[in-house]
């Protein structure tokens, strides 16, 4: 038995704010950008190269580089959506960056070659809203895309416990994927 002690880490509160945003269908993205200005490209679990890219992003990346700097230091973390990327593909030609710090970003202080992803819920922690908000989206369709009627879910963030839940719809119960 060791000497060293783990303590049990402390419990959030349920009912506490939550930001809920619609789930882009995509793939996972992030820019880095460090204090001299260089960006790196990367995806969920490594860095992109435009030589070792993923659907295009580190290209895009590269061609944004000066409107990309207007983020500033540090990593910004979304979801790369659109032609060819994902099951849905939002009936898009072109694909597009979604940025998910909706407590940072908004339509107005984006760079202009980035979207924001939709806020649809900011308040206390509530089930019935979050399946209001679900039902919603499969029945008026997508506010990321005006017009797609599959909508992919909802992210919940709980920023008490600081973590992600996703809710995606039909079948979010399904046994698979996490």
């Amino acid at each position: 038995m060791s000497d060293e002690f783990v303590a049990f880490p402390k419990i959030a509160r349920l009912s506490r704010q939550v930001i809920v945003t619609e789930k882009i269908d995509g793939t996972n993205a992030c820019i880095a950008i460090d204090e001299q200005g260089q960006i790196r490209a990367g995806s969920r679990s490594q860095w992109l190269t435009v030589e070792h890219d993923n659907y295009g992003f580190a290209v895009w990346v590269a061609a944004n580089h000066n409107a990309l700097l207007e983020l500033g230091v540090g990593t910004h973390h979304g979801e790369w959506f659109g032609h060819r990327i994902g099951k849905r593909q939002y009936g898009l030609n072109e694909r597009r960056f979604a940025l998910f710090n909706t407590s940072r970003w908004n339509a107005e202080n984006r760079p202009a070659c980035c979207e924001v992803v939709p806020v649809l819920y900011d308040g206390v922690f509530d089930t019935a809203k979050i399946d209001a908000f679900l039902e919603d989206l499969r029945l008026n369709g997508s506010r990321m895309v005006a017009g797609f009627m599959q909508p992919e879910g909802v992210i919940i963030y709980h920023t008490a416990a600081n973590i992600f839940f996703k809710k995606t719809m039909p079948n979010d119960g399904a046994k698979g994927k996490t």
